[in-house]
C-alpha cells in the first residue's frame, strides 16, 4: 500500500492537502478530519489500524497542516464543512463512506450533514465522532462568563477582532517548546493519568506548528459553534461517539448528549481517565471502537 497525495482546490480558491492511503479498492472508504490547530498526522495511530481494513483518505483543514490559508472571514465550521463535502466529492465520488472527526474534524462533520443531509444513508454510512461537541462550548466556567458579559455589552466582536488584531505580532515573539505550553498541554488535552512526557511534548510540537493567526481566525467559529438541529440526520446511519471522563475541552457532557440526541443508531463510548488527545493515549480502546462501526456501517450499506 503507498500513499498518495493530492491537492484539492475549493471553490474559494483554497488548496487543500489530502492524502489517500489503505486499501485502494475497499468496498468502504473513512474520511478523517482533525482537530483544532492540529493536522492529519493526528490520525495516524488509526491510520495503522485501519489501513488494511478501508481505503483512507485524510485532509489538513484550512490554514492547517499544509493547506492553504484563507481570508479571515472564511475560517468558520460552515466553511470547513463545505470542504469537507468538496474533498468528498473529488477523491471519493461514489461508494459508502464514513465520516471521522475529532474535536474540530468533528464539527465538520455536523457541519456537513447540517448541509447536505442527502448524503447521509446514500452515501454517508457511518460516523465516528471523537472528543467533539454540537455546541455551548463556552457556556460555563469563567469563559463562559467573560463571553456572556462581552456579547450583552456588544464588545465581543470587538474582542475578536483585537485578537486577529495581535496575533500576527504575537507570531513574531512566540517560542514554542516552553514549559508553560507544555503545562498547558498536559493540562487541557491530556487526563487524570493518562499521559507521560513523551507524549505530551508530541502533542505540543503538533498544536505550535498552527501560527496563531489561524488560531485566533478560528476562535470565534468556536464560541458560535452550534449545530444540534444536525443530529437528526446522523440518526440515519451508525454512530460511534467517543467521549473521555476528563477531557477539559469538551466534556463528557457534551458526548452523552450527542449520542442521546442522535438516537438509537449512536453507541456512546466513555472512556475513563482519559482526556482530549484519547486517540493517542488509549489507541486500543479508540481502534477497537472504530472497527466496530465499521462492521456496523457495512452491514448497513449492504442493506441499503
Amino acid at each position: 500500500m503507498t500513499t498518495r497525495e493530492l491537492t484539492v482546490r475549493t471553490d474559494d480558491g483554497v488548496d487543500l492537502h489530502v492524502e489517500v492511503d489503505g486499501v485502494q479498492n475497499a468496498a468502504l472508504t473513512v474520511v478523517l478530519s482533525h482537530g483544532f490547530t492540529a493536522r492529519l498526522g493526528e490520525w495516524d495511530l488509526q491510520r495503522e489500524a485501519l489501513r488494511g481494513r478501508a481505503r483512507l483518505v485524510l485532509w489538513d483543514q484550512r490554514g492547517h497542516g499544509r493547506s492553504g490559508w484563507t481570508p479571515l472571514t472564511r475560517a468558520t465550521i460552515d466553511r470547513t464543512g463545505r470542504d469537507l463535502g468538496q474533498v468528498l466529492d473529488a477523491v471519493v465520488p461514489e461508494g459508502p463512506v464514513v465520516l471521522a472527526g475529532h474535536s474540530m474534524g468533528g464539527m465538520s462533520v455536523l457541519a456537513l450533514a447540517r448541509q447536505r443531509p442527502e448524503l447521509f444513508s446514500s452515501r454517508v454510512v457511518g460516523a465516528f465522532l471523537l472528543a467533539t461537541s454540537a455546541g455551548g462550548l463556552v457556556s460555563d466556567g469563567p469563559v463562559g462568563l467573560g463571553v456572556r458579559v462581552l456579547r450583552a455589552l456588544g464588545l465581543l466582536p470587538v474582542y475578536l477582532w483585537l485578537l486577529q488584531l495581535w496575533a500576527p505580532l504575537l507570531e513574531r515573539f512566540r517560542r514554542r517548546g516552553t514549559r508553560i505550553g507544555r503545562w498547558y498541554t498536559r493540562r487541557y488535552l491530556f487526563g487524570r493519568d493518562d499521559a507521560d512526557p513523551e507524549q505530551v511534548r508530541k502533542v505540543q510540537d503538533l498544536l505550535e506548528e498552527t501560527p496563531l493567526p489561524v488560531t485566533m481566525a478560528f476562535y470565534a467559529t468556536l464560541l458560535d459553534h452550534d449545530e444540534y438541529a444536525a443530529l437528526p440526520v446522523l440518526g440515519r446511519v451508525p454512530v460511534t461517539v467517543v467521549a473521555a471522563t476528563h477531557d477539559r475541552l469538551t466534556p463528557l457532557g457534551h458526548g452523552r448528549r450527542l449520542a442521546e440526541e442522535i438516537g438509537p443508531s449512536a453507541e456512546l463510548v466513555v472512556v475513563d481517565g482519559a482526556g482530549h488527545s484519547v486517540n493517542l493515549t488509549r489507541t486500543a480502546t479508540v481502534d477497537a471502537a472504530f472497527l466496530r462501526l465499521l462492521d456496523r456501517a457495512e452491514h448497513a450499506a449492504r442493506a441499503a
